[in-house]
């Protein structure tokens, strides 16, 4: 592909044959409104940048290894010809497989929500040892965002394993631009093993201005960006984004049998609050209450599928959030929500701004719009002020997506130079 990043060949991919994924993280993803696990326009199911162990395995031979990955870096043990004989209960976690076949690992490295993910959103992750491998924990996120030079002294090669969904604001992208930044300016190698994007199929939502950067939108894409990590972390790398316009020593280990509209539901939850697919694919839209006095679904079972708060009037659906692991203090705690149950909305290929446009008018207690510091969140999340001011004046969803298609326009020919996979 292009002659300043090194990625492997297709056709010199892991010769043994990848089968359907029997299993997702939840029973409840499969629904009727979920896409099947694994899919894509040849009926082959996709295999992981991970699971590419010749690839990649002969590289980190004799080397220092760090490993910056959470609970979603797993692999499968056994790679068998028949479907049902193996299932996503029969996994290592990637710094296992690594130590099973003779690497050197000699630190892990973890971002929002700890390297296990059982960490609240935006909840200090302290740095410590992994029970299970003894291996030193350092944490990168709270005020450790980005790799000291110290703290990578000692390793010769960064390898990077983690799921993304796709969206701007889900801050492992920001973790992945200070890896590589950390990793330029200290002289040391980034291996990317990619994995599928289950928010890939599509591109869309307003482009974020230089204003308003922060960890939860690092870089002027839309919230949908419909890449992989990989082709992201040649994008920040080819585009310069990097500070001072360094490039790191970048390689991608790729998927197989992979194009953008491959529907792809996750064996694990990518974070405490996302748990299963169709929260997920509801998740770019839905998050945007993060912004509002609106709860989110943090709290229930069911986060990102459900909206309410006590101060929607005419919505007959309600529930109450409660205190549950990884949102141990939810909006609205232990009081009665009203709202809309999307349990049932349909599988998403764009973003909706009819439930945040309904319940802004349908609010009955101001301010509706929530602060972050002395930010409002909702421009933070969104990239701009421009969506909260066309809500305020009352434009229509498809008003206000008319004017993001310039700039989605000029995003996509950038997005263009770095794919790896047909759209």
């Amino acid at each position: 592909m292009k002659n300043f990043v090194k990625y492997t060949s297709i056709a010199l991919l892991l010769s043994i044959p990848l089968f359907t994924i029997a299993q997702t993280f939840e029973q409840n993803s499969q629904t009727k409104n979920n896409p099947k696990l694994l899919n894509n326009e040849n009926g082959l199911s996709i295999g992981l940048g991970a699971e590419n162990v010749m690839q990649y395995l002969p590289q980190l031979k004799g080397k220092k290894v760090g490993l910056v990955s959470n609970q979603t870096g797993i692999v499968r043990k056994t790679l068998r010809k028949n479907p049902s004989d193996y299932e996503y209960n029969n996994t290592n976690h990637t710094v296992d497989l690594l130590i099973g076949n003779g690497i050197n690992v000699v630190k892990l490295y973890s971002p929002e929500h700890g390297f296990r993910g059982d960490a609240d959103a935006g909840a200090k992750v302290k740095s410590g040892v992994d029970a299970k491998t003894n291996l030193p924990i350092i944490s990168l996120y709270g005020d450790n965002k980005k790799p000291k030079a110290n703290q990578i002294a000692d390793v010769d090669v960064l390898v990077f394993d983690m799921q993304d969904v796709g969206v701007r604001f889900y801050t492992y992208i920001s973790t992945l631009h200070y890896v590589l930044e950390a990793a330029a300016e200290n002289g040391k190698k980034v291996i990317v093993l990619d994995r599928p994007n289950p928010n890939g199929h599509y591109v869309d939502g307003p482009v974020m201005k230089n204003e308003y950067k922060s960890f939860v939108g690092m870089h002027n894409v839309p919230i949908v960006y419909g890449m992989t990590i990989g082709e992201y972390a040649l994008m920040i790398n080819g585009e310069g984004w990097l500070a001072n316009g360094v490039k790191a020593d970048l390689e991608i280990i790729p998927l197989t049998n992979y194009i953008h509209q491959s529907k792809y539901s996750l064996p694990v939850k990518p974070s405490p609050n996302l748990p299963n697919a169709h929260a997920i694919n509801l998740y770019p839209s839905t998050c945007l209450f993060e912004g509002t006095n609106v709860n989110e679904g943090r709290g229930t079972d069911i986060q990102f599928q459900v909206y309410g708060s006590p101060f929607l009037k005419n919505m007959p659906f309600q529930y109450t959030p409660t205190s549950k692991p990884g949102a141990t203090s939810p909006k609205f705690k232990d009081q009665v929500c009203y709202g809309e149950d999307l349990s049932d909305a349909p599988y998403q290929s764009a973003i909706n701004l009819k439930w945040l446009i309904n319940a802004y008018k349908n609010n009955t207690k101001q301010p509706f719009w929530t602060m972050n510091g002395k930010k409002l969140w909702i421009d933070q999340l969104s990239g701009t002020d421009e969506l909260r001011k066309q809500i305020e004046a009352g434009l229509s969803e498809s008003e206000i997506k008319a004017t993001w298609q310039k700039d989605l326009e000029a995003f996509k020919k950038i997005r263009a130079k770095y794919l790896i996979y047909k759209d």
